[in-house]
């Protein structure tokens, strides 16, 4: 009888969160994929069916110092691939403001203030050099078919000729001083295993930080 009393106060208590890195692939659920149709993520006309686009879930590292649960939409042939990547950053204790579905495809209302978003898929157009002074060049980004992540979206900026299209990344034009969440040679390299490239090696003046694609561009 005590035995039994025992048992049935243990499996009361709750447990505690499983520590160290957790991971899963999914394919969209349905309402998932009701939410990108609605949103205009997904229209008719994109590179990429819903049905050849995966949910990651990953741990990853916060600002706070403390583990926390992140998701991303990718395509379906890099969800592996991507699953590695996130475990090596969280190796190396690089820090993710937000990762939730909610943060980016959410209503607005909802979204971070910050606007500091690690994303992926959505399908649109490859956006422009800030530069040119215009917003989108007219073909697909790698976006488009859940072939590209951007990584801490304030402190890695999208740069051309000095200048970036989001405000926030401002205070991170200056490459030269590193501070927490800025892509480093060990989270290049961590795309790199993948065979991803990188947005801030490219040629010439206009430098994507915060972008990661299976053909670097």
């Amino acid at each position: 009888m005590l035995r039994l009393l025992a048992l049935s106060l243990a499996l009361a208590v709750p447990t505690a969160a499983p520590t160290g890195f957790q991971s899963s692939i999914k394919p969209v659920s349905p309402s998932l994929k009701k939410e990108l149709k609605d949103g205009g993520f997904w229209h008719k006309g994109c590179p990429v069916s819903l049905s050849n686009l995966r949910v990651i879930t990953v741990t990853h590292r916060g600002f706070d110092h403390h583990n926390h649960t992140g998701q991303l939409i990718v395509n379906k042939g890099a969800a592996s691939g991507l699953v590695d990547v996130f475990h090596q950053l969280y190796r190396l204790h690089f820090p993710i403001r937000h990762m939730q579905i909610s943060d980016y495809y959410g209503p607005k209302s909802g979204r971070p203030k910050d606007d500091d978003v690690t994303e992926s898929f959505e399908c649109r157009e490859a956006a422009a050099s800030p530069c040119t002074g215009n917003r989108t060049t007219g073909t697909f980004s790698m976006h488009a078919y859940g072939l590209a992540v951007d990584v801490n979206t304030v402190e890695n900026p999208y740069v051309g000729c000095g200048m970036t299209h989001n405000p926030n990344g401002r205070p991170f034009l200056n490459r030269s001083k590193h501070r927490p969440g800025m892509v480093t040679g060990r989270v290049v390299k961590a795309f790199a295993a993948i065979g991803w490239g990188w947005g801030g090696s490219w040629s010439g003046n206009t430098k994507d930080y915060q972008h990661f694609s299976s053909t670097g561009t």
